[in-house]
């Protein structure tokens, strides 16, 4: 399954848990395309490439979506996650309540000065000698990095020694696996705050220029909003 076919998946998940807490019963894929931004055929083409239950005339049953979904997505297991770097951003990450809807939980974070960590979060916090000892223990797939870029790197081999085969990156530098010995299970997915900022910016710059050349030549030209001149 690529990224794009699992976002939309979970956003079909997300809005199905909302509908079912408003009372719904059956949903068509008009309205799953309509609130997600797709049209009902790529929706239908979703639930078809996944053999999921429903029809044109009666819809799709909500239970059963969200039944199904959880399944593929994997809530219907615990779905665990450790920390490395409880700077900042760490401890945002671990205060943050809103992953439980998901059925996300940060169950550990990893520093190299724990004692120095003001956590308020009630997730533990450890050293970083104890990061292999506690992944083999609890079976943890998945972990986040929070450091400085500077430690990047060291972190991703540890977190791949370790057994982490899932890695969401917030360190500011791109990371990737380039060693002999990199598992083809382990995925990186780098989350870059300052690029995407950038691309905003750019954006909204690039749609402000556009304006005002469209003002501009109105002007240069005698037009009148009401297109008379």
């Amino acid at each position: 399954m690529n990224k794009d076919f699992i976002l939309r998946l979970t956003k079909y998940k997300r809005l199905l848990y909302k509908l079912k807490a408003l009372g719904f019963e059956r949903v068509f894929s008009n309205n799953l395309g309509d609130a997600i931004g797709v049209t009902p055929a790529l929706v239908r083409k979703d639930f078809s490439t996944l053999s999921l239950p429903g029809n044109k005339r009666g819809g799709y049953n909500v239970d059963t979506l969200i039944e199904k979904l959880d399944k593929i997505l994997g809530r219907d297991r615990a779905q665990h996650v450790v920390v490395v770097g409880c700077g900042r951003i760490g401890t945002a990450l671990m205060e943050y309540s809103g992953f439980n809807t998901d059925g996300i939980e940060i169950v550990a974070g990893f520093d190299a000065h724990p004692e120095n960590v003001h956590n308020t979060s009630g997730v533990p916090i450890y050293g970083m000698d104890k990061l292999n000892e506690y992944v083999q223990e609890n079976d943890t797939k998945v972990a986040i990095i929070a450091v400085p870029d500077s430690e990047a790197s060291k972190v991703l081999d540890r977190l791949i020694d370790a057994g982490i085969r899932g890695i969401l990156n917030f360190a500011p530098v791109e990371l990737k696996c380039t060693r002999n010995d990199c598992p083809g299970s382990t995925t990186i997915h780098n989350v870059n705050i300052a690029l995407e900022l950038e691309h905003l910016f750019y954006q909204v710059n690039s749609q402000e220029a556009e304006e005002e050349e469209k003002h501009a030549t109105g002007e240069e030209t005698g037009a009148h909003p009401d297109g008379n001149t």
